[in-house]
């Protein structure tokens, strides 16, 4: 779950990281109210707040020196589609605003915490390059950036720190400084559960301090239930719909760019289809796992979720049967292609628990169901009939 830059700055507030003023807006009229109270003469910073980077290159950041402008640029960015590398070429309606105070910057670089799952621990990743081209940094010049890992038991080091101020270049009151807000960001990081914790920039002002003029967090969902006021913080309108209508039925479902809609049980199973529909030439449209003790209830609402896509050519049900009985999956399948006027080809592969019971059930069903007794089979029958050839 990603928040908006407001919301972690507030976060990072509470943790006593530096971060300039800034009121969040959802008007022209408190954009240019809110300027004042954020800085007395200006210059402010009206900022688009939106799930993705690279805002700036977008045209989603100016800097305003008067309040006319403010009103200006706050009445252009305000509603706006924008479109930048991470939404894609549909981009992101915008419908909230950061009025911000200006800083005077000296020099830009970045600094994230996220988990390293290969080695199980954190890992800091920090650069000297950091601004709106961070990535161009680390795909040509991965020489400037920067890496520490830090253990789940012993902590962050002093030497750790030590070290990282060294590599940024920094010395005496600034490598304190950054020191301080690494501390405090790993503690952040920790304490929140999240999956990324991002300042991209950290800025060195003219007065030579260290301040957050960004902040980027996303929360690990697994630990949703730890902490409530995630619901405050969720912004629906910034997540797929599908994804969104997806958790309401406790369906794992991640959209993707393919035209074959998935729908299988078991997060390992789901993977293996996918790898075999891309094998066999095809691309899938999503990811969606309805569990291993999924309902009628639950199979319907998997139709609807694959079937809100355009994309989707065809679909592929590949079905285990454990602690899901196959005949439960089949009655859910037939039931949801009735209701829904299923047009696009559907191929279904059931394996295991009741499983001729449910191979029965589809073919009494009347309904135009493609049968498959393998994987393989199920994927080359569902690449064929989504280029029309079946």
């Amino acid at each position: 779950m990603n928040i908006h830059e407001h919301q972690g700055k507030d976060l990072f507030r509470q943790y006593k990281i530096p971060v300039p003023q800034g009121i969040a807006v959802y008007s022209v009229e408190e954009a240019v109210k809110a300027a004042p109270q954020v800085s007395a003469s200006g210059p402010w910073v009206v900022k688009a707040q939106i799930h993705a980077g690279g805002r700036g290159k977008g045209g989603g950041v100016k800097v305003a020196k008067t309040l006319d402008e403010v009103k200006q640029y706050a009445s252009k960015i305000l509603g706006m589609t924008l479109v930048t590398h991470q939404t894609g070429p549909e981009g992101r309606l915008v419908r909230r605003l950061l009025i911000e105070e200006g800083a005077q910057i000296t020099k830009e670089l970045y600094l994230s915490v996220t988990l390293d799952r290969a080695t199980s621990k954190l890992a800091i990743i920090a650069s000297t390059e950091g601004g709106m081209d961070i990535e161009e940094v680390a795909a040509h010049t991965p020489a400037k950036i920067f890496k520490e890992w830090i253990s789940p038991v012993a902590g962050l080091a002093d030497y750790q720190c030590r070290r990282l101020s060294k590599k940024m270049g920094l010395a005496g009151p600034q490598a304190k400084q950054f020191g301080d807000i690494l501390r405090k960001i790993v503690r952040l990081f920790q304490e929140q559960d999240c999956a990324l914790a991002e300042v991209n920039p950290l800025i060195i002002t003219g007065k030579g301090d260290l301040v957050a003029l960004d902040a980027k967090i996303g929360f690990d969902d697994n630990a949703g239930f730890r902490h409530p006021i995630w619901a405050e913080l969720n912004d629906p309108t910034e997540e797929n719909p599908s994804e969104t209508a997806a958790k309401k039925f406790e369906l794992s479902y991640i959209s993707l760019d393919g035209n074959i809609g998935c729908m299988v049980n078991g997060a390992g199973l789901a993977m293996a289809t996918m790898d075999i529909i891309k094998l066999e030439g095809g691309s899938p449209a999503n990811f969606l796992d309805v569990g291993g003790g999924a309902t009628e209830a639950k199979v319907k609402e998997a139709f609807k979720i694959i079937l809100s896509d355009e994309k989707v050519k065809a679909i592929l049900v590949n079905i285990f049967g454990g602690i899901m009985k196959c005949d439960v999956i089949a009655t859910g399948i037939i039931s949801a292609a009735r209701e829904l006027k299923l047009t696009v080809p559907l191929v279904v592969r059931l394996e295991g628990t009741n499983v001729d019971l449910g191979k029965k059930l589809l073919g009494e069903s009347g309904l135009k169901i493609i049968p498959a007794t393998g994987m393989k089979e199920a994927a080359q029958k569902v690449v064929a009939a989504a280029e029309g050839k079946l």
